[in-house]
């Protein structure tokens, strides 16, 4: 029996990218405080030399996930505990399908390994929401949270990193 799915909320407008979340997460995952173990992603970028764009970036399980539906090895699998969708490294080859096919970037390959990596929330109690002083993070059931609060939330991480990649690629989007 599936038990109720949740998921990291992001709001980018309280970050303020302390980066402390990356650091606990690659301490958690890969042993060692490293960014590039980290499942999750602080992404900041100066805009046109007045301010900077914030966004943390972490697997939002989706409803439909296209880094499950792209697998050819089908090495992405949903946990029956946590719903979380999870990457089985016995069977990822490492071709990078589920990354390309991400919509938030939130999919990485292991530099060592070569397999792919995600947020796995911890098994259910994720410690990047616990060290996030700013409450940018929340662990929230997927069922409580409105169709409008999640809308709003991708909304804002969307324009982001829009912003973040330069306003060529927002031409492209649209």
């Amino acid at each position: 029996m599936m038990r109720r799915s949740k998921v990291i909320l992001v709001d980018p407008d309280k970050c303020t990218s302390c980066k402390q979340c990356e650091k606990v997460c690659s301490l958690k995952h890969g042993g060692e405080c490293n960014p590039v173990l980290s499942r999750i992603k602080v992404i900041r970028n100066e805009v046109m030399g007045q301010y900077f764009v914030t966004v943390p970036v972490v697997c939002q399980q989706c409803e439909i996930p296209m880094c499950k539906e792209v697998c050819p090895t089908e090495a992405i699998y949903q946990d029956s505990e946590t719903g979380a969708y999870l990457v089985n490294e016995e069977r990822c080859i490492g071709c990078r399908m589920c990354v390309i096919s991400c919509p938030l970037g939130a999919i990485e390959v292991d530099p060592v390994k070569h397999t792919a990596f995600k947020c796995d929330l911890c098994e259910g109690d994720p410690e990047c929401v616990k060290v996030c002083l700013s409450g940018a993070l929340t662990y929230v059931e997927k069922d409580k949270i409105g169709f409008s609060e999640r809308r709003e939330s991708l909304k804002k991480l969307s324009d982001r990193l829009v912003l973040i990649a330069g306003p060529s690629s927002k031409e492209a989007i649209e």
